[in-house]
């Protein structure tokens, strides 16, 4: 398409600064007069470039040039960037090269305030493969199938139309219209095994927002509170955002957390860190699961 093409000598002539005719007909596969309309096109939209005669000379860009303030501010070719980055940081889409053009393009953008990481410490190439997939497959609008493990240790095979990959709380989640429940899902990346593209199509679009103040997954939430020693301050300071110190150094923390099989691991990571204040049913499940877990060890005793 003839648009691509002149955004790409654009970029080109950032990158070289000076071109011939020849080399760009010979790399686009036009004619030369081809190209020279490209000249002429861009010089009407404003773009400094000018031709040169004779040994040395060619197709050239004023010196200094970006791309005119008219069309995209500094503060969106700075939001532009660091989007870019922030999405590259995430490990799972390269995006480097976008980001090297964009930058030529658009000139010195002031960039360098923020560095985001969302990689993990440990071994997430499965993930990462089940990213791509699941991209070629929304952008290809293909169905997929996959074995998916669910909270409750359940796993089910699951045929879906996926819609939109999210990021939410540290994880990364396939939203999508399940063909099994009938209904639109979200699916933890983590969890899905065994994925395959299938040939069939679908029409559905995807919603252009997924996320709201609502509980999206539809979860019963319980207020904690926990009684936290001073050596879990590390974790307070982290993970709670209402929490008061008492004088001993301990902390008095409260948080809201999914009422569901992960509650009680999550309150025992503490160890004897922890000590369940309310509710008083978390409290005596906490208490039975502890009896349950030393009964293991009672048991093997001699």
């Amino acid at each position: 398409m003839q648009i691509n093409r002149l955004f790409q000598i654009v970029y080109i002539l950032l990158d070289k600064k000076t071109v011939t005719s020849k080399e760009l007909a010979e790399k686009f596969e036009v004619s030369t007069r081809t190209i020279y309309r490209d000249i002429e096109i861009l010089s009407s939209a404003g773009i400094p470039i000018y031709m040169k005669k004779g040994k040395g000379g060619g197709i050239s860009l004023l010196p200094n040039f970006v791309l005119n303030k008219a069309v995209i501010t500094d503060s969106e070719k700075e939001n532009i960037i660091s989007s870019l980055k922030a999405v590259n940081a995430v490990n799972l889409s390269k995006t480097d090269n976008a980001i090297e053009k964009l930058s030529s393009l658009f000139g010195e953008t002031n960039t360098d305030w923020i560095e985001v990481s969302f990689s993990s410490w440990y071994n997430s190439q499965n993930e990462v493969d089940t990213f791509n997939k699941i991209k070629i497959a929304i952008l290809g609008k293909k169905i997929i199938l996959f074995s998916y493990a669910s909270a409750k240790s359940e796993k089910t095979l699951r045929k879906v139309e996926p819609l939109k990959l999210c990021f939410r709380s540290g994880a990364w989640y396939l939203y999508a219209y399940c063909k099994v429940r009938g209904d639109f899902r979200f699916f933890k990346l983590k969890r899905i095994s065994d994925l395959s593209l299938l040939e069939e199509n679908f029409q559905r679009k995807s919603p252009k927002q997924v996320f709201s103040e609502d509980d999206i997954f539809q979860e019963e939430f319980v207020k904690l509170k926990l009684k936290l020693s001073a050596q879990m301050a590390y974790r307070v300071y982290d993970e709670f955002d209402d929490y008061e110190l008492q004088k001993d150094g301990s902390f008095i923390a409260q948080i809201k957390y999914p009422k569901d099989k992960w509650l009680i691991s999550y309150i025992l990571t503490f160890g004897k860190h922890c000590e369940v204040l309310e509710p008083y049913d978390i409290r005596n499940s906490i208490k039975e699961e502890l009896q349950n877990i030393l009964k293991n060890y009672f048991e093997y005793d001699v």
